[in-house]
């Protein structure tokens, strides 16, 4: 017991409370749990080996702690969890692979969707259908033997939903657009507990704001996409290293006013450490890795890289023809959980006074604490497709800072990326990227749609989640 400040009045303190009933004291959410577990099969609680592993994140920093996680093997349990949420006033959040994780979902039941595991091909209609806990590697593999292509993102092993409900900008993205372009129909629980099919003509004005919306509208349990004919591109990375880095960087800059939208690319400039499983050129140096894309004609695309290819001496080499689906190589992203620091931001231009204030800021002679700065091109098809809530077609150039959270700088992390953000300023416009932003609720809203997006996306809110259930929604009902 302790005294209230200024009132004269003891009560029991939340650390005692805790002690004595445990640790996991959440009145709400607990009672909701135990009466999930009457109507759903799968509900696994804290402290269980299965609630351990579905809670897992692939950034370290965003651990989760939902009050019970619910593996849904069907619609009509992600239905059933929803209705039985809302009479629980229980907010519910969904999660397919592990990637993305921003709030911490401590008052929250979290669904779970691995186990909609679908990947279906129709090779001659040249569509798929694939379930939310499926990753777009495997969907790549699919498609192979078939020549066909599915647009996803830099990374295959990220979830293929959840790309696509953020926009998803991928390695071709200037050729071929958003991948949540391609989207022929989702399957959907919506906040209400309905499973709705939503396409273009049916429910078209939930078909807009989940293209971008990420999941503040329902819980999609599966995807029909598009595929295209694309069985090889010409594509791959650059390394450079030493004083090439901040020669090739402002290179960069300018070859890319000149590239068709047959290419995309990006940069990023790379503090490795000395240590495996990073290639010999690269450890503990500042590196400048070069991603190019080109899905014409291949001769092209080596003409057009060559410019690249003379404004340095590269360590590492592989731009040539290779098979779509090994797409991922061209970024090579890593795959284990990391504790990082992200930060995203997007520019209206990059120009020459802008690469020399990048340079400045994270080249060779810069102080930078960041493991990684990218800055995709944007435009092409990019700026094309079907109207919905990705807000932010238009920008020219994204960029996005990560940094090791490890104990020993994770403080100087953080003031780096203020650092960067606050120097590249005068080129930014306001927004980000659903898929980039690693906020969540209000602050992420804000960031990632422009107040006419999310004054539509609360409407649609309101209409088919009337009890606010999704934790997603949060943002733009706020």
């Amino acid at each position: 017991m302790r005294a209230e400040p200024g009132s004269g009045r003891r009560r029991t303190t939340m650390t005692i409370l805790s002690s004595l009933i445990g640790s996991d004291y959440r009145p709400a959410g607990s009672a909701a749990a135990r009466a999930l577990q009457d109507v759903v099969t799968d509900v696994h609680l804290p402290g269980s080996d299965r609630y351990a592993a579905l809670t897992r994140t692939s950034n370290l920093t965003h651990a989760i702690s939902p009050v019970a996680v619910v593996e849904a093997r069907s619609p009509m349990d992600v239905s059933r969890t929803l209705r039985l949420a809302a009479a629980f006033g229980t907010p519910v959040a969904v999660q397919g692979t592990g990637h993305g994780a921003t709030e911490e979902m401590r008052d929250a039941i979290l669904v779970h969707t691995a186990a909609f595991d679908e990947v279906t091909i129709h090779p001659q209609e040249r569509w798929a259908r694939v379930g939310a806990g499926v990753r777009w590697e495997r969907v790549l593999d699919a498609c192979a033997p078939h020549g066909l292509a599915a647009l996803c993102g830099s990374s295959p092993d990220v979830g293929v939903v959840g790309l696509l409900t953020g926009g998803g900008l991928g390695p071709v993205a200037r050729s071929h657009g958003l991948s949540s372009d391609t989207v022929r129909a989702f399957e959907v629980v919506t906040g209400d507990g309905v499973v709705r099919r939503v396409s273009a003509t049916e429910h078209p004005d939930l078909f807009w704001g989940l293209r971008g919306g990420k999941g503040s509208l329902g819980i999609v349990t599966a995807v029909e996409i598009d595929l295209v004919d694309l069985p090889e591109i010409y594509a791959g990375g650059l390394w450079f290293v030493g004083d090439d880095v901040d020669r090739v960087l402002r290179t960069w800059a300018v070859w890319c006013e000149l590239l068709p939208e047959e290419g995309t690319t990006s940069v990023a400039v790379m503090r490795l450490p000395d240590m495996d499983p990073f290639p010999e050129p690269l450890r503990g140096r500042v590196s400048l890795h070069v991603r190019f894309a080109w899905t014409g004609d291949p001769g092209v695309g080596a003409e057009m890289i060559q410019a690249i290819r003379s404004a340095g001496d590269a360590v590492l080499d592989s731009v040539d023809v290779m098979p779509y689906h090994a797409l991922g190589d061209v970024h090579a992203d890593p795959v284990d959980p990391m504790p990082l620091h992200e930060t995203t931001m997007l520019l209206d231009d990059l120009g020459p006074d802008g690469v020399e204030r990048l340079v400045e800021l994270v080249g060779t002679r810069a102080r930078s604490a960041q493991a990684m700065v990218e800055v995709r091109q944007l435009g092409g098809r990019v700026r094309e497709g079907d109207a919905c809530a990705f807000a932010h077609r238009d920008a020219a150039f994204s960029v996005f800072t990560i940094g090791l959270m490890i104990p020993e700088v994770a403080q100087a992390v953080t003031r780096d990326a203020v650092r960067i953000a606050a120097g590249l300023e005068p080129w930014a416009r306001s927004g980000s990227l659903p898929n980039f932003t690693d906020t969540a609720g209000r602050a992420w809203a804000d960031r990632v749609f422009t107040p006419l997006v999310a004054r539509r996306l609360r409407a649609l809110s309101l209409a088919y989640d009337p009890a606010g259930v999704l934790l997603a929604a949060r943002g733009v009902r706020s």
